[in-house]
């Protein structure tokens, strides 16, 4: 199994319909993934990143093929870069 985690800080200016526009870009690339969650900080603790991609998939090449879509590629150009401050990301094969 792989796994992949991506936490985003928003910039201030960052509008709540951009936000939506984010996470429904991102909800069209579950396909390749065998578990898939995004979402909001819950606001429990002070500091933390604003929003977390977390994707779950049978292998390494499953996360190449998700990483390179032209799709995904798309999103972070046009949606995600331009609307965040800070990204932070690791995976994991276990």
């Amino acid at each position: 199994m792989f796994r992949h985690c991506a936490m985003f800080r928003w910039k201030p200016e960052v509008s709540d319909e951009q936000k939506s526009a984010i996470s429904a870009g991102l909800d069209a690339l579950v396909p390749l993934a065998t578990s898939y969650v995004h979402g909001p900080d819950a606001a429990v603790n002070e500091g933390n990143w604003d929003y977390v991609v977390m994707a779950e998939f049978d292998s390494v090449e499953h996360y190449r093929i998700y990483a390179d879509d032209d799709g995904h590629q798309t999103l972070i150009n046009d949606l995600i870069k331009p609307a965040i401050s800070d990204r932070a990301a690791i995976q994991l094969e276990f």
